[in-house]
């Protein structure tokens, strides 16, 4: 079967129309509509329903779909592990929401530069279910907050950024002590399903404080925002920048820096760019970070 045909399928199936797909593809609706027959002839099942302009996958054809989708990846890896002096392919990789906008917009253009064949696709979402699509071969790699266990020998780890804890206050608020703060005010509080809430919940847990708690989230942007409307007050890693716009809150750092939230970067060895990632880390390193990253995990 010549995989281009596939290519043809997924493609009109993904836009809609032959022509469409056509244009993707750099090909004519006819060539493209010649594919699809000889596609259909080949698998003895009619694979598409025209109706105008429109095209929907019929019963078979939503049977293959997501097996033609994982026959082309895995012919793109064959290329890519084939390839030694240059990448091309599909790269998935995941990213929690504060790295999807403080780490990887300033590394983008340079990537896709020195990398003009990848085929870049970022999944967000939360650490936990990124760690788990990574270890799964779902993803490629993500960048996720450290795990509080041991990497499995897998996977490759690379520490990016260390974020020190601090506590969001309103902008009236005039107490300058941060565990006062806590203590006295309504807590808004990180997810503790989260990681990155369980090192602010452990915080809380040895200096045996127990606030007043209305909220747990675990949106950090949602938590600041409202904070800034004084909902409450919140105990919150310190993320890289964009914050919200027109906050009005105070940072106040705690005492006490050693509970930080690691962010770095997982990746599986296995993966057919396994290479191409960690070439990515230097990258993906803040270029104003607060802290030195840490050592890599082999």
């Amino acid at each position: 079967m010549d995989t281009r045909f596939l290519e043809s399928f997924i493609a009109i199936v993904e836009r809609g129309s032959i022509a469409d797909a056509a244009r993707h593809l750099g090909l004519t609706p006819a060539a493209v509509a010649q594919r699809i027959k000889a596609l259909e002839d080949e698998i003895k099942q009619p694979l598409l329903v025209r109706a105008g302009r429109n095209v929907t996958p019929t019963a078979a054809g939503l049977g293959i779909i997501e097996k033609s989708r994982l026959l082309i990846r895995g012919v793109e890896d064959l290329k890519a592990l084939a390839t030694h002096n240059e990448f091309a392919g599909e790269l998935k990789i995941g990213a929690i929401s504060t790295a999807l906008t403080g780490l990887l917009p300033f590394m983008l253009r340079k990537f896709f530069a020195d990398y003009p064949k990848i085929d870049l696709h970022v999944t967000p979402g939360q650490s936990i279910k990124l760690y788990h699509d990574v270890v799964e071969a779902q993803l490629d790699g993500a960048l996720i907050v450290e795990p509080p266990f041991a990497i499995p020998k897998t996977c490759g780890w690379k520490r990016l950024l260390s974020e020190p804890l601090v506590v969001l206050a309103p902008e009236s608020c005039t107490e300058t002590n941060p565990l006062k703060i806590i203590k006295e005010n309504m807590f808004l509080r990180y997810d503790r399903t989260q990681w990155g809430g369980r090192v602010a919940d452990t915080f809380l847990r040895e200096n045996r404080i127990f606030p007043t708690q209305q909220l747990e989230l675990d949106s950090l942007e949602a938590i600041a925002l409202m904070v800034s409307q004084k909902v409450g007050v919140s105990l919150v890693p310190d993320w890289l920048p964009p914050w919200p716009e027109g906050l009005k809150i105070r940072k106040i750092p705690l005492p006490d820096t050693t509970l930080q939230r690691h962010i770095g970067l997982l990746w599986l060895h296995a993966s057919p760019h396994a290479t191409l990632i960690r070439q990515m880390e230097p990258l993906l390193l803040p270029r104003k970070s607060r802290n030195a990253p840490g050592a890599s995990r082999p």
